[in-house]
């Protein structure tokens, strides 16, 4: 492990995460707003003793509002659950929400029945944002890549360089080494002397992803930097490449401007020296 790559290891920061990061409130009010009437209807069965028959009278009044079970099981319906049934087959998991009789079935089956005799939930609106405030967590790992662009932009803001963002491989046609495939950079800088095409990300936690990362980046970058005129940067950070040290010094190895949030004032300094172009 060369010396540089050390210090590179060594200056990987503990987190990215800045206050928004941990829950996305806006996106949970969207997502309740969406199905509210339906969960209102819903509170129907809350404290009903016998669930069955008041089932079926609000299956009679509107049987559309049961379409939203399964998020009530912090399930989301794009997800496509299947389920074993009681003669053993493989099912959706909302073919359950067809008749009267196999939403008692669910209901019952999925513990929710004791809950609403018992009122452990008193109103379904405020269960279901509990509910997409917890399922919200998965998305955490996006965010973190967003908060890494933005602490990116940040950087770029302050030390008064012009980017562009979001830059599709399209925009430079004599770079053809990447073939057909539609490729998107998160920043694009040009100077007197290069175009940049930069990449950004950050990973708090190991996986599979981060490998396929350095391993896709390793094949991007000899690909722009054979053109003069060209060159791929990548930026990232995050304790979670101690888990894939071996990858990243590989990538380390053959992307000549690999930086963190640390050593990315390097790259600052370099392009501030050939001269900032608008375009």
């Amino acid at each position: 492990m060369s010396e540089q790559f050390k210090l590179f290891l060594s200056q990987l920061s503990e987190t990215n995460a800045t206050l928004d990061y941990f829950t996305d409130f806006g996106k949970i009010v969207g997502n309740v707003n969406k199905i509210s009437i339906k969960l209102n209807q819903l509170n129907y069965l809350i404290g009903k003793e016998n669930l069955d028959e008041a089932i079926r009278e609000l299956f009679q009044e509107n049987p559309k509002v049961f379409e939203v079970l399964d998020i009530l099981i912090a399930v989301r319906k794009k997800d496509n659950k299947k389920v074993i049934n009681s003669d053993a087959k493989i099912v959706l998991l909302d073919s359950y929400f067809h008749s009267a009789e196999s939403i008692s079935v669910y209901i019952e089956s999925t513990g929710l029945g004791n809950v609403f005799r018992n009122k452990n939930i008193t109103n379904l609106v405020d269960y279901v944002f509990g509910i997409e405030v917890g399922l919200d967590t998965n998305a955490r790992k996006n965010r973190g890549g967003t908060n890494m662009e933005k602490a990116v932009a940040l950087i770029l803001d302050n030390a008064e360089i012009f980017y562009k963002k979001e830059v599709y491989n399209t925009l430079f046609p004599e770079i053809i080494s990447l073939g057909e495939d539609l490729k998107r950079f998160d920043f694009a800088i040009k100077t007197n002397k290069k175009t940049y095409l930069i990449e950004a990300n950050y990973y708090n936690g190991g996986g599979s992803k981060l490998n396929e990362t350095a391993r896709s980046y390793s094949i991007v970058a000899p690909k722009i930097n054979q053109y003069e005129n060209f060159e791929f940067v990548w930026i990232t950070d995050g304790q979670g490449w101690h888990s894939a040290k071996n990858k990243l010094e590989e990538a380390f190895g053959i992307i000549p401007n690999l930086y963190n949030l640390t050593s990315i004032s390097t790259f600052i300094s370099r392009i501030k020296a050939e001269g900032i172009v608008n375009f």
